[in-house]
């Protein structure tokens, strides 16, 4: 069997780049609407054969470590599913993670970095500080893993290994939540377990990961880490971020992952899952909120507005000269 995501061949053209008025890029991948009901609205190209997750996984990665009896509130809970900027609010919540479960900076095994958030990159050079594990974007899930471990006696300096107690743990949720087994397991950018699952797969978890605040059947964990990342969206991603924009316009729970990928759910559970073939995240909201759209599962005017936001423009000597256009098989969604 090849370990490999799906092809060009099976794939859409979900959005171009024009500049001066010239197709310059075109962004193929797969992309699918999925029902609240859990149904196929739409389809496009291969949502079957299964593509890494990458952080659009860390939902669920928190919600293993809240279940294995991390105490998580608030603005916790939200930066434990975060891919944050680094910000000096983000760094502040997992250093108060830490600290609640005793331990240190240096106890986290993501790789240091330096924020993208530019005003605490230039606190931390104007400190004279290099680059801090705390910034990594991935820190707070990391937290809520080695919180877990205090919790349970678990080895904290293996914390990452695939067959560690917590990590399998996470295999279990994930599969769970997305119905089908884990198709491989990689090493994500932050050195933990990332699973390949389908974009269908990935659909029916978020699907009812948003519906878990309304179904009093649902896992309560599940549904503090929807409320929570709603309700503290600048932690998810940060202030000014286009997961942020689209959870505070709209009430949507929105996740990106590394290699082209986003998933926005509503509360209802109609969930819009996409992937860039080329790893590119820049067209991604744009096509998946015009699907919710073309769904009718959020309202065309709201999404305009947040459009007009998020998806930045193509720029030629500081003006405007062009645009991230969608794809046909996306825009004929909307005729």
């Amino acid at each position: 069997m090849d370990h490999a995501t799906f092809s060009a061949d099976d794939s859409v053209e979900l959005a171009v780049i024009e500049r001066s008025g010239f197709i310059e890029s075109r962004h193929l991948g797969s992309a699918l609407v999925m029902a609240g009901d859990g149904s196929v609205v739409t389809e496009l190209g291969d949502i079957r054969t299964p593509v890494f997750a990458r952080s659009t996984l860390k939902p669920f990665q928190a919600l293993a470590s809240m279940q294995a009896g991390v105490p998580l509130r608030g603005t916790q809970v939200a930066v434990a599913c975060a891919s944050h900027t680094g910000s000096l609010d983000h760094m502040d919540v997992v250093e108060g993670m830490l600290g609640a479960a005793g331990l240190r900076e240096a106890d986290l095994l993501c790789p240091p970095d330096w924020p993208t958030d530019e005003n605490a990159r230039g606190w931390l050079v104007r400190a004279g500080h290099g680059k801090r594990r705390l910034a990594y974007n991935c820190s707070g899930k990391h937290a809520a893993f080695l919180w877990a471990c205090v919790e349970n006696g678990w080895d904290r300096r293996s914390y990452l290994e695939p067959n560690h107690p917590l990590q399998q743990r996470v295999r279990a949720t994930i599969e769970e939540y997305a119905e089908e087994l884990i198709a491989h397991l990689g090493i994500d950018g932050c050195g933990a377990p990332v699973a390949a699952l389908s974009l269908h797969g990935l659909a029916r978890a978020y699907s009812r990961l948003a519906k878990a605040p309304g179904d009093q059947g649902a896992n309560a964990r599940a549904a503090t880490i929807a409320t929570s990342m709603l309700d503290y969206p600048w932690a998810v991603q940060g202030r000014d971020q286009p997961n942020t924009i689209v959870m505070e316009e709209l009430g949507v729970l929105a996740k990106v992952g590394a290699e082209g990928l986003v998933v926005l759910a509503t509360p209802q559970g109609a969930t819009a899952a996409v992937k860039v073939l080329d790893g590119n995240v820049r067209a991604t909201t744009l096509v998946a909120l015009t699907m919710l759209a073309a769904a009718d599962a959020v309202d065309v005017a709201d999404v305009a507005r947040v459009l007009e936001r998020v998806v930045e423009p193509v720029m030629g000597g500081g003006r405007q000269v062009g645009r991230i256009r969608l794809g046909r098989a996306v825009s004929a969604l909307l005729d």
